[in-house]
């Protein structure tokens, strides 16, 4: 197959729609695991997103083949004229290798957005917030949690996040900065595979129980957004609603393998 990279040069400005594409200049990428890497995007015509949103990617060959790909945006509203993704590489995949082997600061790549209004929050929205995340399902949380921080609110927020082992825990050192902060805001991690020598977090995929253990601080009232693969995402919407959570408090978002 021809290689893939952005189509010809699309006019973008102050006036561009989130449904028209746009040229981003890749500015800088960032490894946050050995196969997850953060991509910072240049968009002079960016119109701001919400967090929990994302875009639509797309890379076209020379003989005009195309594919796209969505992606949740990683970055929080607060940044003017950029946004982050974040890619973790899917072997045999179409885009997430290319974006892992071939792009580089200074190439340019077709997107857009910002697209979603249901799987959003915001600080008019208020707390307490429980966030629940299953591998690169972080990624929109992620948002939500750097929008918090910018933004300079102290509601108390816990952050549910269940990785397979240690080093594929996504954002690891920001979210230890974020935690240290002492604004209330908290990570719970499960390590589903691999646990290190003196582990003292979960160690096993998310249940009803850890759910209510790390929801009982927060109470009733809370807001609730899961985002990761279909299985965990079910889960923890049931249990969630089972612990007496209403379920127009709960917003899920799914998918099954990404990135290809």
């Amino acid at each position: 197959m021809a290689a893939l990279g952005a189509a010809a040069p699309s006019t973008a400005g102050p006036a561009t729609r989130a449904i028209d594409w746009q040229l981003a200049t890749v500015t800088a990428t960032r490894d946050e695991t050995p196969t997850v890497r953060s991509f910072t995007l240049g968009l002079p015509g960016w119109t701001g997103h919400r967090a929990g949103q994302h875009l639509d990617l797309r890379l076209t060959a020379a003989d005009g083949y195309s594919v796209e790909r969505s992606y949740s945006i990683a970055s929080e509203p607060e940044r003017a004229g950029e946004v982050d993704i974040t890619v973790e590489r899917i072997e045999g995949g179409e885009v997430s290798p290319f974006l892992h082997e071939v792009v580089v600061p200074g190439d340019r790549l077709e997107v857009r957005g910002p697209i979603g209004g249901y799987f959003v929050w915001g600080a008019s929205l208020g707390g307490p917030l429980l966030l629940v995340a299953g591998g690169s399902g972080v990624v929109p949380l992620m948002a939500m949690a750097r929008h918090r921080a910018r933004a300079g609110m102290t509601i108390p927020t816990r952050l549910l996040f269940s990785s397979r082992g240690f080093d594929e825990i996504i954002y690891r050192e920001e979210l230890e900065r974020l935690a240290a902060a002492g604004d209330g805001f908290e990570v719970i991690h499960t390590l589903t595979r691999q646990q290190p020598a003196g582990w003292t977090g979960y160690g096993r995929r998310i249940d009803e129980s850890m759910l209510a253990e790390v929801l009982e601080p927060l109470g009733a009232s809370t807001r609730a957004y899961a985002c990761g693969p279909t299985a965990l995402v079910e889960v923890a919407a049931n249990a969630l609603v089972r612990l007496g959570l209403p379920p127009d408090r709960i917003r899920t978002e799914r998918f099954g393998p990404t990135g290809t």
